[in-house]
């Protein structure tokens, strides 16, 4: 019989600490290792009963989440989902710098039988925490740091004597851990990067705007939430909105994007598949595909459209994955070129969108 999960509930609201409590309990691979009131009290708790994994609340008394995830993550690195009401979005962004693996938004700041709604996404998110890589968090928070360090203002584009590019489009897709992994690749793009960039990362409706902005900041180059008609242009990171799937058409010319509404039986939002299969359906062998790090199957699909049409594709390895899973399924096809940490993982897109000088591509191209 496989070992259960052992999660400590951290969150100042009694509501609130036993709904979440009876929600998990209704799993039989989950154990309750123990409950806490505040930031104090799980260090404590995390001291004695040395829980797997924990859910952690942004607002409490005497120690705020962040106080206690800094903590945490120097003294006794631990999964953290992060289930919280917050009202600033912004701030979910600097808890998975932080080290926090996933969040989850309580429908509702008061106490409220809404909070039941989160069930399937919660009990999703705690049982892939079998396959969560503790070591990974502290490593990204790291390369996050060191990309920042190295490009905080928005550069003026690298002078080449020539450019050279086979890929129109580089189509990304991520789950767990990828807000991070995003944030280390679209940072480290030249500002005269020749390809546009589709991203679908699996995120809730209203948090994708300010994941935008965020990396627009850092970023030389442009960053933007898709919208439906927007046009997909070279040097452009378009993100997938929460609660809709992307995809391009052609209209005047041009290649705009296409948002579907997500329904009940979608296995992912945004999907990462639909994304991928619409480009490479549009862009055909310049369409180049890219899946991080995350939980399930979603981009196993996409990268066989994707090469399928003779297109580039690449997978985040094991050494740097939060999660393994997505990268791990796409990896299964055999129909990804490279497997690269995430470190190395800008320098493979810019080389190959901005150099012909690659005999393995072309061989790939056929």
């Amino acid at each position: 019989m496989a070992k259960k999960i052992r999660v400590l509930v951290v969150d100042d609201s009694p509501y609130s600490r036993q709904t979440i409590k009876g929600m998990l309990e209704t799993d039989g691979e989950i154990e309750i290792a123990g409950i806490a009131t505040n930031g104090v009290e799980a260090m404590a708790k995390t001291l004695r009963l040395k829980p797997d994994m924990i859910t952690l609340d942004f607002e409490m008394p005497e120690m705020d989440g962040f106080t206690f995830l800094r903590w945490l993550m120097k003294e006794r690195p631990t999964p953290v989902i992060m289930v919280s009401s917050y009202s600033d979005k912004k701030t979910v962004f600097t808890a998975l710098e932080l080290g926090a693996a996933d969040f989850i938004p309580k429908p509702s700041q008061r106490a409220s039988a809404d909070l039941l709604r989160i069930q399937d996404d919660l009990l999703e998110k705690v049982r892939g925490i079998r396959d969560l890589k503790t070591d990974n968090l502290g490593l990204y928070r790291d390369i996050v740091r060191q990309d920042l360090s190295a490009s905080s203002v928005k550069d003026e584009p690298s002078r080449r004597t020539a450019r050279f590019h086979d890929i129109d489009v580089v189509a990304i897709g991520a789950s767990t851990g990828g807000p991070a992994a995003i944030q280390v690749i679209l940072t480290s793009l030249p500002a005269d990067f020749p390809a546009a960039i589709l991203i679908s990362q699996h995120m809730p409706k209203g948090f994708t705007g300010p994941f935008a902005e965020r990396l627009n900041r850092l970023s030389m180059i442009r960053v933007k939430e898709a919208a439906e008609d927007v046009t997909v242009e070279k040097g452009t990171a378009l993100i997938c909105p929460g609660g809709c799937h992307m995809i391009v058409k052609e209209k005047n010319r041009d290649v705009r994007i296409m948002l579907k509404s997500s329904t009940a039986g979608d296995a992912y939002t945004p999907s990462v598949d639909v994304m991928m299969a619409s480009a490479a359906e549009r862009f055909g062998a310049t369409t180049m595909g890219v899946v991080l790090t995350g939980m399930g199957k979603d981009g196993k699909k996409g990268v066989v459209e994707i090469k399928g049409k003779g297109g580039y594709t690449i997978a985040e390895s094991e050494k740097t994955s939060v999660v393994f899973g997505m990268p791990q399924e796409a990896i299964k096809t055999g129909a990804v070129d490279r497997v690269l940490p995430l470190d190395e993982i800008p320098m493979e897109i810019t080389r190959v969108v901005m150099s012909k000088e690659d005999a393995t591509w072309k061989k790939n191209r056929g």
